[in-house]
């Protein structure tokens, strides 16, 4: 028979055998919502009056937040738009920002769906009865208007970049993506662009 640890020394192992299993743990934690969400086809038009941009949040509604969602908590979808003129040899000028932010929620008594627009964006309430419906309104976005063409200067390079984040009741902290409550997409970014050339 082995003889037993003196106590000092179960001590000792308790530490690291604890830090494994609570790693151990999170590894089998459901991923965030976070790795759901992306940003696809961004279009930069450019009239002659205005800049146009147009983009598709892929997976505007993760699966972890379905059941948030039929139980009544409101799910918001945050744009952030921006055009930036580009500088080679410079710091670079963010020229124009607009953030668009939608809300969907579910009314459990008439089982309908309903985006509204919160800020960014004249739009009607949109209801209806299907779910993936209501998440393709949620997830396009086209921003006329975003700033007029005849204030860009035609010599200069441009680009725009968009991010969007999707969350619970508009909660966007580090502490909600970590719980699953949150998702967010890197900075997506256009190719450069002048004023008579379009992507």
């Amino acid at each position: 028979m082995a003889p037993a640890l003196p106590l000092p020394a179960r001590q000792l192992l308790i530490g690291p055998i604890t830090a494994v299993l609570v790693v151990a743990w999170l590894l089998t934690l459901p991923a965030a919502a976070g790795a759901e969400i992306r940003i696809s086809n961004l279009s930069v038009f450019l009239n002659d009056l205005d800049v146009t941009v147009q983009v598709v949040l892929l997976g505007a509604i993760p699966p972890s937040l379905h059941e948030s969602l039929h139980s009544g908590v409101a799910i918001h979808v945050r744009f952030n738009v921006e055009l930036w003129q580009y500088s080679r040899f410079w710091v670079e000028r963010r020229v124009q920002v607009r953030v668009v932010e939608r809300q969907l929620t579910y009314n459990v008594l008439t089982k309908e769906y309903k985006v509204a627009s919160l800020a960014g964006e004249p739009r009607e309430p949109y209801l209806t009865k299907n779910l993936r419906e209501a998440q393709r309104v949620a997830s396009d976005l086209r921003v006329s208007r975003l700033v007029p063409v005849s204030s860009l200067d035609a010599q200069e390079l441009y680009y725009v970049r968009v991010r969007a984040d999707v969350s619970l009741g508009g909660v966007n902290s580090w502490v909600a993506r970590i719980a699953g409550d949150a998702a967010e997409t890197p900075w997506v970014q256009s190719s450069l662009l002048t004023v008579n050339r379009s992507q």
